[in-house]
């Protein structure tokens, strides 16, 4: 029997002989590019690779090999098909994706729409992002401000999409695939909530205390500390304050923040009352128009995927194969289609740069029903 060693030399020498024949093969794969791109035809044939992938296996003699070379030809086909978008890339073929790049987003006479009402988180959001001297104006609920967008009542809404503590804003995600609207901007701000009451209250007086269910949550170790308050929840913390306003019963307190206290003139009775000191949200700036900051250093896109074992890792490769970092990824249940769900991915990046191009082309090729979120 060989030693190691010499087992180890033999490899080396068919390693040799591999590396000289993938060379070879994506030498190939290169004029084949070529062809495709001079006469029209497109990169990705899935019924070629199908054909492909059941004629190398059968030129195996075990099923452990039929899978492993399943596996190396579908990475070798992944690799031709890398190479031939940046091809299509250095050609020109890919054209100008549709988004135009804007040096600023204008929004000196803007209006802007937020959800909720005087005092919400939203409302705090937008002025962070928009001045305080900004011309804004709140609607109900999430899909009320996507509507104002599209209709043309607002030019900009800002939205939550993201909580540190409570995660993801699941509907906002849905709303982003259902209009025909864009992120061009996102801010974070901190979640700070206080206690806030009538100004002739005091913390004895309280009995009732009205917030978000998500909010009440939030503020559960010093809420829970007060076992004899009831704790309802309501649509949002801003809505709490003016309710607690609109009583004028000093029993009852609303969880909110200190921006909401003073827009309905209450008395903060407790600060800063949240469990997590570094709470905070994330809130996406939308508009109806596909334009991009020249700066923009983020992308969001969404896709479906084939139903398929290992589309979601091909897919994945198109970011590090264009040296993209992934920052975030998501997924939502697609209705009517049960067990099959929809991606939402942020990425680092610019819709300007080759790279990004490159990447989005090949997942666009390769994915169902992508669509690019904004970039921001």
């Amino acid at each position: 029997m060989a030693s190691l060693t010499e087992l180890r030399d033999q490899l080396d020498a068919v390693d040799d002989q591999i590396v000289r024949l993938f060379e070879k093969r994506m030498d190939l794969c290169g004029q084949v590019g070529e062809y495709k791109i001079q006469n029209g035809k497109k990169v990705f044939d899935r019924n070629r690779e199908n054909q492909k992938l059941q004629d190398v296996e059968s030129k195996v003699s075990t099923e452990f090999n039929k899978k492993g070379v399943h596996e190396l030809y579908e990475q070798l086909m992944s690799m031709s098909r890398k190479l031939q978008y940046q091809q299509l890339v250095q050609a020109g073929a890919l054209g100008r994706l549709p988004f135009i790049s804007v040096p600023s987003l204008h929004a000196g006479n803007a209006r802007i729409v937020f959800p909720g009402t005087e005092g919400a988180y939203s409302q705090a959001a937008t002025v962070h992002y928009f001045g305080e001297n900004c011309n804004c104006f709140y609607v109900q609920t999430f899909r009320d401000a996507m509507e104002a967008i599209e209709e043309g009542a607002a030019d900009f809404a800002v939205l939550p999409i993201e909580n540190s503590t409570a995660g993801s804003v699941d509907e906002m995600y849905d709303l982003l695939v259902e209009f025909e609207n864009y992120i061009v901007g996102e801010t974070i701000i901190p979640i700070e909530h206080t206690l806030a009451g009538l100004a002739d209250a005091e913390l004895s007086d309280i009995r009732k205390v009205y917030s978000k269910g998500v909010a009440l949550l939030q503020a559960s170790g010093f809420l829970n500390a007060h076992s004899d308050w009831q704790q309802i929840s309501v649509a949002n913390t801003a809505i709490a304050a003016q309710k607690i306003l609109d009583d004028q019963d000093k029993s009852q307190a609303a969880v909110c923040s200190a921006y909401a206290a003073k827009a309905h003139g209450l008395k903060v009775l407790a600060e800063k009352i949240n469990d997590d000191p570094d709470n905070c949200t994330r809130f996406i700036v939308v508009t109806n128009q596909k334009i991009f900051l020249e700066d923009a250093g983020k992308i969001s896109i969404c896709f479906e995927l084939p139903h398929t074992s290992g589309s979601l890792y091909h897919l994945l490769s198109h970011f590090i194969y264009n040296d993209l970092n992934m920052t975030r990824i998501e997924s939502r249940p697609i209705k009517g289609r049960n067990w099959e769900y929809r991606f939402f991915i942020d990425f680092e990046g610019n819709l300007a740069d080759a790279a990004v191009k490159n990447a989005i082309r090949g997942l666009r090729e390769e994915s169902r029903s992508l669509r690019i979120l904004g970039n921001y």
